[in-house]
């Protein structure tokens, strides 16, 4: 016997013209939400780019690890993360507010993404580009370097106190409390210190030269930090970190516990006076491998 055909059944040609008729509201629905869907699509996308285009590409920044000399609270373990370099900008910004020639003297800043002399594009080694920055001559820099073994405090006429005036230690420190953080100083205590500046200074052996300025003085919590020794300690409100590492990223540091701040004309860079007869203060430095820091 031979079976039905289509449309043979009844209400079978019904059945297909239900289908027929639905599927035309399918469509509107569909290109409904492919309207809605393909502008997040896109807005994804191009966040994803955005994201990608702004990723650094350097090298993998430093972490360093060190063990603290010639303080109260000599053998702790130190580590210092580095986030990323200070730019070029960011590096004139606080040379002119050490030597007091931003904003007119007055030691304000010109914010942050000012540009200086060099509007060129950021160095993510701190290397400053022929003509980047106006140099500073060591008499320049010796005249302005105030003794910060004394504390100056002017009074204003009728004997009252005077509002204070501008200093390189109160102008870089507001520059300081302005800028970036672009890296930390961890040791036992329970909160870091903030670094806002961190130069690399490659050196023809190999080696290189790291400066780093935290926006608080190490100890400012208490006297783990505390100078021992003939030294006299200075009273900068923030301190200046330098290393000095070898080819192989090992060496030691010296702090401005006890040492004076300076400009090093010849690097165009803020770096601690007569580093040679300094104490050493961060001793064992090691450059750490990232990848090993991670894990831990």
């Amino acid at each position: 016997m031979v079976g039905q055909g289509l449309g043979n059944k009844p209400g079978q040609m019904s059945e297909l013209h239900e289908i027929k008729t639905k599927i035309p509201s399918v469509r509107p629905r569909m290109i409904q939400a492919w309207r809605i869907g393909l502008p997040v699509l896109a807005g994804v996308v191009l966040a994803a780019l955005l994201t990608t285009a702004q990723t650094p590409t350097n090298k993998p920044i430093p972490s360093l690890t060190a063990t603290t000399d010639n303080v109260s609270g000599a053998h702790e373990k130190i580590r210092i993360d580095v986030l990323r370099w200070s730019t070029d900008d960011e590096r004139d910004q606080f040379l002119a507010a050490w030597t007091l020639t931003a904003g007119g003297g007055r030691g304000r800043g010109r914010g942050r993404g000012g540009k200086g002399a060099n509007d060129g594009p950021s160095d993510p080694f701190g290397s400053f580009k022929t003509g980047a920055a106006a140099p500073v001559s060591d008499a320049v820099a010796a005249a302005l370097a105030p003794d910060p073994t004394v504390e100056d405090a002017p009074k204003a006429r009728g004997g009252g106190e005077a509002a204070p005036r501008a200093t390189p230690e109160s102008s870089l420190l507001a520059a300081l409390e302005k800028g970036s953080t672009v890296g930390h100083l961890w040791s036992s205590e329970v909160a870091g210190y903030g670094i806002h500046y961190a130069v690399r200074l490659p050196e023809p052996d190999g080696g290189e030269r790291i400066v780093l300025i935290t926006d608080r003085r190490l100890g400012v919590w208490n006297d783990l930090w505390k100078p021992v020794g003939s030294e006299a300690a200075t009273n900068y409100p923030f301190s200046v970190v330098e290393l000095r590492l070898n080819s192989k990223g090992e060496g030691d540091g010296k702090v401005s516990l006890t040492g004076k701040v300076t400009v090093d004309s010849a690097a165009k860079t803020i770096a601690l006076e007569n580093y040679s007869a300094l104490p050493v203060v961060l001793r064992d430095v090691k450059r750490q491998n990232p990848e090993s820091v991670r894990s831990k």
